[in-house]
């Protein structure tokens, strides 16, 4: 028969307040004695590590096997046997739990693991400092910890993913320290260090509260005293000498609760309450406590205890003699499964308040431990609601999973007792997290299914423990056959459960740093995002198949970031090697690198080009590179290994001979600069203009070498001579160029320049050697309409002389080819 919940309560504060110690675990003979070890235990129901107290002598003799010296043995709440593992680096300062449930140990070298419950671990150092002074002492929390080197420095480290070590006075901090130096307490913050002037001290042990708002201290004398944090208030005093029957010092001094302080001795445990009231529980051996958010845990050497102050909700439903409506919510279902008529009446009484019965019969479920309890209270619970016209039923269903939660996880094989107070605060997510730490992935996989929660994080952890525990065996035919099965395995697992969210990539990382490549690989097969592919791709320095993935993806970035991670890892060989052996399917990887390559590193592009065989990209590169370049032997430099390249592509004749050219035609621009004593600019100029600054410069024989050597058409040359004697006015010149022999251009060319540049006066004069029949628009054009008349008479055209008049500027000259007119008839 289940024992009232009453049966374990004590009543402090003239029986206004209940403290209850509840039976976790029995435990007997399953830990060693305590007292010759140094503890720690982790908070929300976590495990107990413990090490030998190397200062103590321990006796061989006896049913329990001493630990070895450098050995950190683990275990759950339950007293099962968890981890154990050696330490061989240097003398541990100080070891505690993280809240994920990873083990910290520092060492007198500011050295740090960090080991998860399955031995594997992370190193970190506190920096050079930490390790030329030595670390003398050390603080371990929960998201942190605090060291004293031995230069009484303080170094924080905030978080534990191996973030640099600040020093206490730094702004950037949030902690407050607290030490205990001769009579008084120095508080050391984010801003300075600050004497609390105290006279009280020395103080053998000092700890605040959950909450953070009081402080307990224990002076040397044995006076416990609470105080506020700040110091402003003195909250209560216990004379510790008091207490009858403990034996030797006071081992322990933490809260119970934010309300109570827990004082143990070697067998004896003391509940200091706040106005002085105590309670006091025996043992029959050493003791560890932790504090809990709700109260404290107690693990003797015959069981797990859990020392709490009764939730309101309980006192409310349990205390005898309540009146409150949940204590007679409970008694009218009593009633009511006895078949008794008064449950009515009951129900009636506290209509009004029944709804906030209700809640308190559920949250006091939460409460107990005992199943039998929890379902008779949420049975009260269901019965008051169904005389509700409007209740949310949100609470009771979201109670009635959590209980089954929390019994799952506090059963001794799992070994988790944690309560439903610290259920809420950490978060079903997190207690799923600590299963797994565990590698309970069934049960895990269970709760996550039952609570609506994605199975990931589960299938996760499950899938790269599967890859540890499943080493390639010594008989299989290859490792291959090994990787295959488990690939397979999981990829089925998760297709199976509803994986879609879990990554791959996640998974092969660490099947990569456990050294299974190939597994790694296939599993890479799995990931749908490149993104998370190739990044592990290349730290496992496949890099084909990174670049290939990277393509396959279409995202220009990724194909860029893997082109840079590979030039600056491999030889500019293998590099290019790599891309041209990858063939159309790298095709649009070679692309991007050129892109890249002839904005940001042409010489990288020339190799490139010259490695994979391309003369005429070379060629084009070299021609580029001469157009911006403005040292004239560079540029001759320049195209005349444009010239090479094309060359030696025998369908590139043309190109090759234009450099060839274009490489002769700056040298001799070079020539004609020296000859002109550097005054005239010739250096990049095009043929023709060459010829014409030669011409304009008075270097007429230097054009005509020009135009010999480069073959310049007689028209072409004719044209531009014509030009440059017509810009520099030597109309002489001009002429006697044009006497000098045939015109190939014939001479309304002339006329045309001339006329254009503004010198009519002079075209006349090549009007007469032109053709006859065009010969009277180029008079008009010159603007002599007489000698166009003159024209019109001489060929008989009267039509002509007519047009002419009736075009004509003016009346002076129409009167004049009229004149003309007359003379032909």
């Amino acid at each position: 028969m289940e024992h009232n919940p009453t049966a374990h309560w004590e009543a402090m504060q003239e029986g206004n307040v209940f403290y209850r110690r509840q039976q976790v675990y029995s435990i007997p003979g399953k830990l060693p004695n305590l007292s010759d070890y140094i503890v720690a235990g982790c908070v929300y129901g976590g495990p107990l590590a413990l090490m030998r107290d190397s200062s103590r002598l321990i006796a061989l003799s006896g049913g329990t096997t001493p630990f070895a010296k450098a050995q950190i043995h683990v275990y759950s709440p339950a007293g099962e046997p968890i981890l154990i593992f050696s330490w061989d680096q240097g003398k541990i300062i100080r070891f505690g739990w993280t809240l994920d449930e990873r083990l910290a140990v520092l060492n007198e070298e500011g050295v740090y693991r960090l080991y998860d419950l399955q031995g594997d671990y992370q190193q970190y150092s506190l920096g050079n400092e930490a390790a030329e002074m030595g670390i003398i002492d050390a603080r371990i929390h929960e998201n942190g910890l605090v060291a004293l080197t031995g230069s009484l420095i303080l170094l924080e480290i905030k978080g534990w993913d191996g973030a640099k070590p600040l020093t206490l006075s730094n702004p950037g901090t949030h902690v407050e320290v607290l030490l205990s130096v001769e009579a008084t307490v120095y508080s050391v913050d984010n801003l300075e260090t600050t004497d609390q002037r105290l006279s009280r001290g020395p103080f053998s042990h000092l700890c605040p509260s959950p909450n953070g708002k009081s402080l307990a201290l224990l002076t040397l004398s044995g006076t416990l005293w609470v105080v506020s944090t700040d110091f402003q208030r003195s909250l209560a005093e216990y004379d510790t000498n008091a207490v009858p029957g403990v034996v030797g010092d006071v081992r322990q001094v933490v809260w119970c609760g934010n309300d109570a302080v827990l004082v143990t001795w070697e067998s004896t445990v003391v509940v200091v309450g706040p106005f002085g009231d105590t309670l006091q529980y025996f043992y029959s051996g050493p003791t560890f406590a932790i504090t809990e958010t709700d109260g404290v845990r107690v693990v003797g050497p015959e069981s797990c205890d859990f020392i709490q102050k009764v939730p309101a909700s309980t006192v409310s439903v349990f205390r005898p003699g309540s009146t409150s409506a949940s204590a007679i919510l409970y008694d009218a279902w009593e009633q009511f499964s006895r078949r008794s008529p008064k449950a009515d009446e009951s129900i009636r009484s506290i209509k009004p308040e029944l709804a906030a019965a209700v809640d308190e019969c559920v949250d006091a479920a939460g409460r107990e431990w005992e199943p039998y309890w929890q379902r008779r209270l949420l049975n009260a619970a269901k019965f008051g609601k169904a005389f509700l016209d409007l209740y949310d039923p949100t609470d009771f269903v979201n109670m009635g999973q959590a209980l089954k939660v929390l019994n799952a996880v506090r059963f001794f094989e799992i070994g988790i007792p944690i309560t439903y107070a610290e259920y809420i605060k950490l978060s079903p997510a997190q207690l799923i997290g600590r299963l797994t730490a565990r590698n309970l992935h069934l049960l895990a996989l269970r709760i996550s299914s039952f609570l609506h929660l994605p199975p990931s994080a589960v299938l996760k952890h499950w899938a790269c423990a599967k890859i540890l525990q499943s080493r390639p065996t010594s008989t299989s035919a290859e490792s291959g056959l090994d990787d295959r099965v488990i690939c397979d395995a999981i990829v089925q697992k998760f297709a199976q459960i509803g994986g879609a969210d879990v990554s791959y990539a996640e998974i092969a990382k660490k099947a990569w740093e456990v050294g299974r490549t190939d597994l790694a690989t296939r599993l890479l097969d799995h990931e749908p995002r490149a993104s998370d592919q190739v990044p592990l791709l290349l730290n496992m320095k496949q890099d084909r198949l990174a670049l290939t993935k990277a393509v396959e993806s279409g995202d220009t970035d990724l194909v860029y970031h893997v082109l840079l991670h590979l030039q600056k890892r491999l030889a500019l060989g293998a590099f290019f090697r790599l891309i041209e052996e990858g063939g159309p399917s790298l095709a649009l990887a070679s692309r991007l690198l050129q892109v890249y390559a002839r904005e940001q590193n042409r010489e990288m592009l020339r190799d490139f080009y010259y490695s994979d065989d391309r003369r005429v990209d070379s060629a084009v590169l070299s021609l580029t590179e001469a157009a911006t370049m403005q040292d004239p032997t560079s540029k001759i430099t320049a195209i005349k290994a444009a010239q090479k390249f094309f060359s030696e592509d025998k369908e590139r004749t043309f190109e090759a001979k234009m450099m060839d050219e274009s490489s002769r035609l700056l040298t001799l621009q070079q020539q004609l600069e020296k000859e002109a004593d550097g005054k005239v600019n010739f250096f990049g100029l095009s043929v023709n203009e060459t010829i014409r600054a030669c011409l304009i410069n008075g270097m007429s024989k230097r054009a005509d070498k020009v135009k010999s050597e480069f073959k310049v058409p007689d028209k072409r040359f004719w044209y531009v001579k014509l030009h440059a004697l017509t810009e520099i006015h030597d109309f002489e010149g001009l002429d006697a160029f044009a006497r000098s022999r045939r015109s190939p251009i014939g001479y309304q060319a002339f006329v045309n320049h001339l006329v254009e540049k503004g010198h009519q006066k002079e075209a006349v004069s090549y009007v007469a050697r032109c053709d006859a029949n065009k010969r009277i628009e180029l008079y008009v054009l010159c603007g002599e309409w007489r000698m166009a008349g003159k024209e019109c008479k001489d060929r008989g055209d009267k039509a002509k002389i007519e047009d002419l008049i009736k075009r004509c500027p003016n009346s002076l000259i129409a009167r004049e080819l009229e004149h003309i007119a007359t003379t032909m008839r």
